[in-house]
């Protein structure tokens, strides 16, 4: 079973994540598939920067999210995104939809 999870890096007192798909066998730093994001909780909003196709392909598969990346996703929306993906929407106009709502979010940020 394939599962889309955190993968820590950063040195001490100071985390930072990869969002990578890995086997559930794998250690929690070990092999990996593929990384298909970031996720930084030190700045402050947090960090988060995520390839969604990629998401949408590896789900579509069968990679089931980690509890703290499937809250991840529904932070950002990218849950909702991915349950319109699989009633038909156009994946252009879910991707164009999230960079719009990345780009609010760093506007917010910097404001």
């Amino acid at each position: 079973m394939v599962r889309i999870r955190l993968r820590r890096t950063g040195q001490k007192h100071q985390p930072s994540y990869r969002i990578v798909v890995a086997d559930v066998e794998s250690p929690r730093d070990g092999r990996f598939l593929e990384i298909i994001g970031s996720y930084i909780p030190t700045t402050e909003p947090f960090t988060f920067k995520v390839q969604e196709d990629r998401v949408y392909e590896w789900m579509s598969k069968g990679a089931q999210p980690s509890d703290s990346v499937t809250k991840l996703f529904q932070i950002t929306g990218v849950l909702d995104r991915y349950e319109r993906f699989k009633k038909g929407e156009a994946l252009e106009t879910l991707l164009e939809e999230a960079k719009s709502a990345s780009e609010e979010r760093t506007a917010k940020i910097n404001a």
